[in-house]
């Protein structure tokens, strides 16, 4: 019914063209499923979510400059300033942006004494009040929020209460309720922290780090003089406030730079750009690769159908109907990308294992090979079927005039 074996046996005497096309075969399909897993990982990473209210939220810096300034009370009368403007939500101090790709992190000792002490992975900190949950949106899924009067002003030797998101908590002590747990900096005994809160998702500003999700927040604004700021206001409020902001707080005191007002959702957009750009490239790399493989399909199909007029006619006046002419020219293709599939499947997986090792990558998944030689098998359907339903035309006359 198929065929088979005379395509076997016309393919046998023509090695050439099927071969270069069986090559091309191969390594579009190793290379194409490696591309699409790739582009597929880029994109998961892409879209994680960061627990925030990003289209609300945006950051800027403040350097007081003059020496005058008492850093923890002019920090108190900005924030007030801020507050009170039109559109502001909320708005609060912190040593670090979510996404920005600079702050601070360290790891926890846990345990009742140094013989059986536990660290925890290393996470993002940020240091802030009461405001910080609010101001970020995040969903608090366990214990409370700080109070206003546990919160302090100082350095970070003065944090003694934590709230924790849920990654970190689920990390570090495993199926035990973190709320209650302590936590140490340095040796047990050493800066004793309790956990009060956990949130359900917090990332931090390393969107390539395996910490991204483990977050701790510290009951502390630092007093420096220089203070990063978050705000969340009504999206239609954000560009005004660019420009309300500054000029509040200069006229609160001239001595000072106001700068850097970024959103969280431009921060997202910055610190992906490496991924979008990756997973753009091997896209337009991908679809180059099809479109060549489908000419070059094409191409052999046309090639053939000049060079076997003579075979189609007799066969034609033989009594083959135009549909067998089109499954032979179909089956013919098949073939060669069903064995040109398999081998550069085994290819790919090779060659998965090789950017693992090499690049960190995850394993390459068997899915990915899978479908691209099924997409393949729908490319060759497509660019092998105008062509083949051209030779079916072919009058069985063209053979007899040949003879």
């Amino acid at each position: 019914m198929f065929q088979i074996k005379p395509i076997f046996s016309m393919l046998m005497r023509n090695k050439s063209g099927p071969l270069l096309l069986l090559i091309q075969i191969v390594l579009s399909v190793a290379i194409v499923a490696n591309a699409s897993f790739i582009i597929s990982e880029r994109i998961g990473l892409i879209s994680r979510e960061s627990g925030i209210a990003e289209s609300e939220v945006f950051d800027f810096s403040v350097y007081n400059f003059d020496e005058n300034i008492v850093p923890d009370t002019q920090n108190l009368r900005d924030l007030d300033i801020i507050r009170q403007l039109d559109g502001v939500k909320a708005a609060v101090s912190t040593s670090m942006t979510p996404l920005s790709g600079g702050g601070w992190s360290s790891n926890f000792a846990h345990g009742t004494s140094e013989e059986d002490r536990k660290d925890s992975p290393n996470s993002a900190i940020y240091y802030s009040d009461e405001q910080f949950i609010s101001t970020l949106g995040l969903n608090l899924i366990e214990g409370r929020n700080f109070y206003p009067d546990e919160v302090h002003t100082g350095g970070p030797e003065l944090a003694s209460l934590a709230i924790v998101s849920a990654e970190f908590a689920k990390e570090t002590f495993g199926d035990e309720p973190a709320v209650g747990q302590v936590m140490y900096r340095g040796n047990i005994g050493d800066q004793p922290m309790k956990i009060i809160g956990v949130v359900e998702r917090l990332q931090g500003a390393w969107v390539d780090n395996d910490n991204l999700n483990r977050s701790v927040i510290l009951n502390v604004e630092l007093n420096y003089a220089f203070n990063r700021i978050l705000v969340r206001a009504d999206e239609a409020a954000i560009a005004g406030l660019k420009e309300a902001i500054p000029a509040a707080l200069h006229k609160e005191h001239p001595n000072r730079v106001v700068t850097d007002f970024t959103t969280i959702t431009e921060h997202r957009i910055s610190v992906y750009r490496n991924h979008e750009l990756m997973a753009s490239v091997l896209s337009l790399m991908v679809v180059l690769l099809l479109l060549i493989t489908s000419l070059g399909l094409a191409g052999m199909v046309m090639f053939n159908i000049e060079r076997r007029t003579k075979q189609i006619g007799t066969r034609r006046a033989l009594g083959a109907k135009k549909r067998d002419i089109v499954s032979f020219f179909l089956v013919e293709n098949y073939l060669i990308c069903l064995i040109g599939g398999g081998l550069g499947g085994l290819i790919a997986v090779q060659l998965g294992q090789q950017l693992m090792t090499l690049y960190s990558l995850p394993k390459l998944e068997l899915i990915y090979p899978i479908v691209t030689v099924a997409g393949l098998l729908v490319l060759t359907t497509v660019a092998v079927i105008f062509p083949a339903g051209k030779a079916a035309k072919i009058s069985p006359a063209i053979a007899t005039r040949s003879v």
